[in-house]
């Protein structure tokens, strides 16, 4: 996942190398202040790119913070960033099996669990996960799209196309799609119908 579109959701994409090995001064930080405080702080170092510093606050905050639904996915989210998948696995099940999160990072945390799912090779349990977000927010075209990949990687590709297809036609600004709007989301109901 690599969050330069700044939209603060996790795509499981590859994610950019480059953060700054952590500074001895986060030492300091962890000891003088509070759980906000050093969330926030690992959420800029983070989206500067300072990856592994917002790592090296995260860890210690999430050991001591364990039930913190907004504390796992952060932790989840970083580890991501970093291509470290297989770590941010727990984190990101700790963030949507507890209270806490707010809709937004809700979608968000479930999206790179079953992105995440997808990296791994886990494809089943990624189109649970991403079939279970779409039901509960069907207006998340991401959650579709991430979806439509797990549906793929299953070999449900007639599914895949279907849902993309439908997420085209409902989505798409281009005057020359829309002016076919009906006949593509006849056709996505059965891609192998002929005359």
């Amino acid at each position: 996942m690599n969050d330069t579109d700044g939209t603060g959701r996790n795509g499981g994409a590859e994610p950019q190398e480059g953060g700054a090995a952590p500074q001895e001064g986060n030492a300091e930080v962890r000891a003088g202040t509070g759980r906000d405080e050093i969330l926030a702080q690992a959420v800029r170092l983070r989206e500067s790119g300072r990856r592994e510093e917002a790592r090296a606050l995260l860890l210690p905050l999430t050991e001591s913070h364990p039930d913190d639904a907004e504390v796992a996915y952060q932790t989840a989210w970083v580890h991501d960033t970093l291509g470290l998948e297989a770590e941010a696995l727990p984190h990101y099940l700790r963030a949507i099996q507890r209270p806490g999160l707010s809709d937004e990072d809700r979608r968000g945390a479930l999206l790179g669990l079953g992105s995440t799912y997808r990296v791994l090779g886990k494809y089943p349990e990624a189109v649970a996960v991403l079939r279970d977000a779409v039901a509960e927010y069907p207006d998340d075209g991401a959650l579709r799209t991430f979806l439509a990949m797990a549906l793929y990687n299953t070999g449900r590709h007639h599914d895949a196309m279907a849902l993309l297809l439908n997420l085209i036609a409902a989505t798409s600004r281009d005057p020359e799609i829309a002016g076919y709007r009906p006949a593509i989301e006849h056709y996505a109901k059965d891609l192998d119908a002929t005359l």
